[in-house]
């Protein structure tokens, strides 16, 4: 079966394809570094979208999300945005925990696993 690397690096790739499966990496808000906790998650769905879109699939084909945030108290705006961004009926599973992040100016990390088609 054929392997597909999005936006490989050295260290990683942002997501991969493979078996009618596409799994991301964490994504960090890039463009929001330093941001809200929803400016960052909404930074970070975005970016989802685009992987998503790469890859041939959309939210609408979530599996499961893993969520990692810095600070438990912002549990509730992180859900605002994602509550906002899934798509209704499709909800994922999803796991989210509070914990430390690779910079302290991230606040959020998102991986998500979606079925491609």
């Amino acid at each position: 079966m054929a392997i597909t690397r999005i936006q490989s690096g050295d260290r990683m790739s942002q997501a991969v394809v493979h078996g009618g499966m596409v799994y991301t990496a964490g994504q960090v808000a890039q463009n929001a570094k330093g941001g809200t906790v929803a400016e960052q998650t909404t930074d970070i769905l975005n970016a989802i979208d685009g992987l998503l879109s790469e890859a041939g699939t959309d939210k609408s084909n979530l599996l499961t999300a893993t969520i990692w945030i810095s600070d438990i108290s912002t549990f509730a705006e992180m859900n605002s945005v994602w509550d906002a961004w899934v798509s209704k009926g499709n909800a994922p599973t999803r796991a989210c925990v509070e914990s430390n992040l690779a910079h302290p100016d991230f606040t959020v990390e998102i991986a998500v696993t979606a079925v491609v088609g």
